[in-house]
């Protein structure tokens, strides 16, 4: 029997679902480097770019806003805090809640951040024209709205 699996993938390795996977894991592994890179995390830019778009708020608001999970939301704020890109502040209408804002040294970071995230995303793309580019990202915008219109995910909601 002759082998022929250089040539020919097995079944599996042209599944979607599998490609999806296996894109996905470098995109993780490409993110995640370039934001340690620049001593951040994953959570970090999606906090301060939820607080540059809608403005100071309360944690809750923010975790829906960013989708990160409440249980991850107090350590992602005192870790931001720690390092003054955010501060926290009684809520005058509510004294048992704080309100989060955006420091300046958060703006330069989310600055930081999002170069980083371009760069990252020209190495995941390398091999695609710009065309090519919007039309994957239209693709995988289409398959995950309706996904989570299905589950009722809350990103939609």
């Amino acid at each position: 029997m002759e082998n022929t699996s250089e040539e020919t993938p097995a079944g599996w390795q042209s599944l979607p679902s599998w490609l999806l996977t296996q894109t996905a894991s470098h995109a993780h592994r490409l993110v995640a480097g370039g934001f340690s890179a620049v001593h951040a995390r994953g959570h970090h830019y999606r906090l301060l770019a939820t607080l540059e778009k809608y403005g100071p708020a309360s944690q809750a608001t923010l975790g829906r806003g960013s989708g990160i999970h409440l249980s991850d939301m107090v350590a992602t704020i005192n870790e931001l805090a720690e390092g003054g890109l955010v501060e926290r502040a009684p809520d005058p209408a509510d004294r048992r809640r704080n309100i989060i804002s955006l420091t300046v040294a958060g703006k330069r970071q989310l600055r930081r951040l999002e170069k980083q995230l371009a760069e990252t995303q020209d190495e995941l793309l390398a091999p695609l024209s710009p065309e090519e580019r919007q039309r994957l990202t239209e693709l995988l915008s289409r398959l995950l709205d309706h996904h989570n219109r299905r589950t009722g995910s809350p990103e939609e909601q």
